[in-house]
């Protein structure tokens, strides 16, 4: 395999890819119904490219390997949000989730945020790893019922500034 490069997630076909990715792989290594892939697609339909959020796709070897977003989250102008972060199965091990989350978090200091925050839980363990290597805390965890299963939801963040 060749090294992953990034581009703009802006083509035709980008974000229904993101959306059916997310439900089609969570659904099959994690359990998770309809209702997290529901999630993700209200998310890439808010999403709005500009000045304060952008998005990723990962390529490797010509074929779609990944995505990542940086959003601004609704709550506070001056944190951003790490979002849809995903990584095809073929393509781990190869450095597309260190690629995505390092342009993310690059991106949000760009745009003059002062912290960017994400939602994981406990057992996408590999994308806990990778959001800690990059300094990011956990500041709240939720036991909950979600996407048809119990999950423990972590609530992360990083200081930019």
């Amino acid at each position: 395999m060749g090294a992953p490069v990034l581009r703009a997630l802006d083509r035709p076909g980008d974000l229904g890819w993101v959306v059916e990715r997310h439900g089609t792989l969570y659904a099959a290594e994690h359990g998770w119904d309809l209702t997290f892939e529901a999630l993700v697609a209200g998310i890439m339909a808010r999403f709005t490219p500009g000045p304060r959020e952008a998005g990723w796709i990962a390529v490797l070897d010509g074929r779609r390997a990944g995505c990542v977003l940086c959003t601004a989250s609704p709550e506070r102008p001056d944190v951003g949000k790490l979002r849809t972060l995903i990584v095809e199965p073929e393509a781990r091990g190869h450095g597309v989730g260190r690629l995505l989350v390092e342009r993310c978090i690059g991106f949000a200091r760009e745009a003059g945020y002062a912290r960017i925050e994400l939602w994981t839980t406990e057992n996408l363990e590999a994308a806990g790893r990778l959001y800690e290597a990059f300094g990011f805390e956990v500041v709240r965890e939720v036991r909950e019922e979600a996407f048809g299963t119990e999950v423990l939801s972590r609530h992360m963040e990083l200081e930019l500034r």
